[in-house]
């Protein structure tokens, strides 16, 4: 039989009776800390005890091979608790069918609440300083930190939680839990933690920090921000929404972001460009609550992605000219998502200038093409021309089916004319809308209804617009 047996945290009042009884029991006790606090209660109780091997791999073997028919391994605290052997210990004696017996005293985590009496109403992080930087927490529920032995683990733990928590927030730094004549407890604000003094026996203990107190930055603090506006106790509208609900404003900062673009505004454009990944965040967050992805799928995905389709910078493959990239991203998407056309997976509800030039685009890569661009402009006018024909006619739905011809031919134009169709047009709305209103203004000045106005009026107004309201 071998006893996997918790000393308590500190003092004798720590250890319990049957950890007790069954050090008696045991015929060989190996102490993982002799010199720990908790070894005393050993001395006091006349127990035995020999110091573990030098390593990890020895002790076990000597726990599985001890001639004794009892072997026990004390530990401070409890054996389930901040004891990494105990793993190791369990795994050996299962896979070869020899019987192990926990027994349980208290674990410094009761001292360390008592010391400070710090309720743990809605639970309680154990943290191991040794794993850092590879944890995460949550600010709002206290975290109990042990493993901080040494300056630098200290050290660690304070630059993690500055990330976090505010430097003026206190926390507790509690040595030696659970023995009445070595406890020593300092409450001290956060940036004074590196210069305190810790050891095998010290821990810390950091409250809860309500969010408007937390420190939120970079990409991290983002993330936290928008899980906080979806929690149970978050933002009313934002708990309320779904994929389907965010769909318009989804759009709405797409296009946002495009006039800050065509604005040239620095500033404006880190504004809208925030506003569209907060998009990318709700609905990653939302994911993320029914267990599909969270934004640290998305951003995966979006890795393997970018390294799987430019084998010419991650591979072996060769691209020299940007037509050749492309040709060779559409054939590995093609691939890699099962398509039989190139034409699939251009988005049905793109706006249909912005559909019909990415279609252009992509017939062309595969040779449907006209030579040049005179090419694309006789197409034009054999367009205009049947367009013409249609109106005569008076059939609508051939009018219809003609426009649509044109407005797709004058599409290929601009693809040729290496120009963005959709750019084209909104920016010719715009100049527009501009040159308009500015005649507005001016019939207005003059005190002159825009519906009084003559052919020939118009076209005075139109051409003074073009002059005084630019291009």
């Amino acid at each position: 039989m071998i006893y996997l047996i918790g000393l308590g945290a500190g003092g004798a009042q720590e250890l319990s009776e049957n950890a007790l009884q069954a050090l008696r029991r045991a015929q060989r006790v190996f102490l993982t800390e002799p010199d720990h606090p908790s070894a005393r209660a050993l001395l006091l109780a006349g127990v035995a005890f020999e110091p573990c091997p030098a390593s990890p791999e020895q002790l076990v073997e000597s726990l599985l091979h001890a001639p004794e028919r009892t072997c026990a391994l004390a530990m401070p605290g409890h054996p389930l608790i901040a004891n990494p052997l105990v793993e190791a210990i369990l795994r050996a004696a299962a896979e070869r069918g020899l019987p192990v017996r926990l027994v349980p005293s208290r674990s410094f985590i009761e001292p360390v609440l008592e010391s400070v009496r710090l309720p743990a109403i809605e639970g309680l992080q154990v943290l191991d300083a040794r794993r850092l930087p590879h944890l995460s927490f949550e600010p709002t529920i206290p975290l109990l930190w042990f493993g901080i032995e040494t300056p630098e683990r200290l050290q660690a733990v304070q630059q993690q939680l500055l990330r976090f928590y505010p430097p003026e927030f206190e926390v507790f730094l509690v040595h030696a839990p659970g023995d009445d004549a070595l406890t020593e407890i300092r409450r001290i604000p956060l940036s004074e933690l590196r210069r305190m003094p810790s050891d095998a026996i010290t821990y810390l203990l950091v409250p809860a920090c309500p969010r408007r107190e937390q420190v939120y930055e970079g990409f991290e603090g983002l993330v936290r921000v928008v899980a906080a506006l979806r929690a149970p106790d978050g933002c009313p509208w934002d708990r309320e929404q779904t994929h389907a609900s965010l769909k318009p404003h989804l759009l709405e900062e797409a296009y946002e972001t495009l006039e800050a673009i065509d604005s040239g505004d620095p500033a404006e454009l880190r504004e809208e460009l925030g506003d569209l990944l907060l998009q990318v965040l709700m609905h990653s967050q939302m994911a993320s609550e029914t267990g599909a992805f969270d934004i640290e799928g998305v951003i995966q995905y979006l890795t393997e992605k970018l390294i799987s389709r430019h084998p010419h910078v991650f591979g072996d493959a060769h691209a020299e000219t940007a037509e050749q990239v492309l040709k060779n991203w559409d054939k590995t998407k093609r691939a890699q998502k099962g398509r039989d056309s190139v034409l699939e997976g251009v988005p049905r509800a793109m706006p249909a200038l912005a559909r019909a030039q990415e279609i252009s685009k992509r017939a062309a890569r595969v040779g449907f093409e006209w030579d040049s661009i005179h090419g694309v402009l006789e197409k034009l006018r054999e367009e205009e021309t049947e367009l013409r024909q249609a109106i005569e006619s008076g059939d609508s739905e051939r009018i219809e089916s003609e426009i649509g011809d044109l407005l797709f031919t004058v599409v290929n134009i601009a693809r040729h004319a290496k120009v963005d169709a959709e750019d084209a047009l909104r920016t010719m709305v715009d100049r527009f809308t501009r040159r308009f209103q500015w005649m507005e203004a001016e019939a207005a000045r003059q005190n002159r209804p825009l519906e009084s106005l003559s052919a020939e009026e118009w076209e005075e107004l139109w051409q003074r617009a073009k002059e005084s309201a630019g291009s």
